[in-house]
């Protein structure tokens, strides 16, 4: 989602000098995220205090998402990773496949203003193996140096006569496929009623055809801001809490477009075998309380997906979020049923279409 960064290697975190009184012995925790910016506001906003409290330590790993690796590690009755971000679409298939932990959701703890965890967490963002943590946006932006007038609409980033240049996509169907649907005027609500049909798969992939020659095909999250910084594209999705680290803290003269964006939710799951599976889900719990969530919003805006943390959001980062009202005016939310379904099918017709 929205995130990555491949490392070279394994960073860790290190281990607070101080912690709790009666504290439990010191644990290391191998933590596996999206990294960039992401990783850093879970750094600061769980790892951080998390260390305080334990003194544990965390080695913070990156990885490009998907079952891959961890489907992998359980088969090989090898678990290496204790917690693992994931994809809304992941997480739930990897329950399926059972590798993943079942998790007792009656066990998180309440909000700060005492809301039971069964009603502070937004619908849908705890399930059978995995707990949220925040809701992000797959969106574009455009360098504004480039333009006079800049795109206004999903359309517009598929018009190569108005708005000449390069563009940068995620080398992966998913976002792409409902993108270009959107552009080829498909409402937001009919998208994947019309992508569930080979019709408008057809569809779909013969919209991406019209800017496939001219599309630069990115991987991890860091680099959609570096292809505009760096002038190779002129326009690019991206995950909106990248653009904001770019936009805000870098300075970047890049601007977001809004419309059409595809939101989704991140979550916190545990490999099925991991060897500190305890320990794993108390820091995940700890990870999802009501100021933990609030806390990352002041590193990065994607929301959070607790009801009480949103009154603690700083109010100069809330126009940022993807659901700040002036954002959410055309949006699509991710359907995981959809591509727990499909993605299998779509990701091979998706790579024979690249190499065609």
């Amino acid at each position: 989602m929205k995130h990555l960064l491949k490392s070279a290697g394994v960073a860790a975190v290190g281990m607070a000098a101080f912690g709790l009184a009666g504290a439990a012995s010191a644990d290391t925790l191998t933590v596996v995220s999206w990294g960039g910016a992401y990783t850093k506001s879970q750094i600061e906003a769980y790892q951080k205090p998390w260390i305080a409290k334990t003194k544990d330590t965390i080695n913070s790993e990156d990885y490009n998402g998907g079952l891959a690796e961890i489907r992998a590690q359980v088969e090989a009755k090898n678990v290496t990773w204790d917690v693992v971000d994931m994809e809304l679409s992941d997480a739930v298939r990897g329950c399926d496949e059972g590798i993943l932990e079942p998790l007792n959701a009656s066990d998180l703890p309440k909000g700060a203003d005492g809301t039971p965890a069964d009603q502070d967490f937004i619908q849908g963002t705890v399930n059978e193996c995995s707990v949220g943590t925040i809701v992000w946006s797959t969106v574009y932006a455009y360098d504004t140096t480039k333009f006079k007038t800049g795109p206004t609409t999903i359309a517009d980033f598929f018009d190569l006569k108005k708005f000449p240049g390069k563009r940068g996509m995620r080398k992966t169907p998913k976002a792409n496929l409902e993108f270009a649907l959107m552009a080829d005027g498909v409402p937001a609500d009919k998208v994947y009623a019309e992508l569930a049909t080979a019709k408008g798969v057809e569809r779909a992939f013969k919209k991406l055809a019209t800017i496939k020659n001219d599309t630069i095909w990115w991987e991890a999250g860091a680099q959609p801001p570096q292809l505009l910084a760096d002038g190779e594209v002129v326009m690019t999705t991206a995950y909106n809490g990248r653009l904001f680290n770019a936009i805000v803290n870098e300075k970047k003269p890049f601007e977001i477009v809004w419309d059409g964006q595809v939101w989704d939710i991140d979550l916190w799951a545990i490999p099925k075998g991991a060897k500190n599976k305890d320990r794993a889900w108390e820091f995940i719990k700890f990870s999802t309380d009501t100021q933990r969530l609030a806390d990352q919003s002041k590193w990065i805006s994607y929301g959070p997906v607790r009801k009480s943390s949103f009154p603690k959001i700083p109010a100069a980062v809330q126009p940022h979020m993807p659901t700040a009202p002036a954002n959410f005016k055309n949006p699509l939310q991710n359907n995981f049923e959809f591509w727990a379904d499909y993605s299998d099918e779509l990701n091979e017709r998706f790579n024979a279409w690249l190499a065609s």
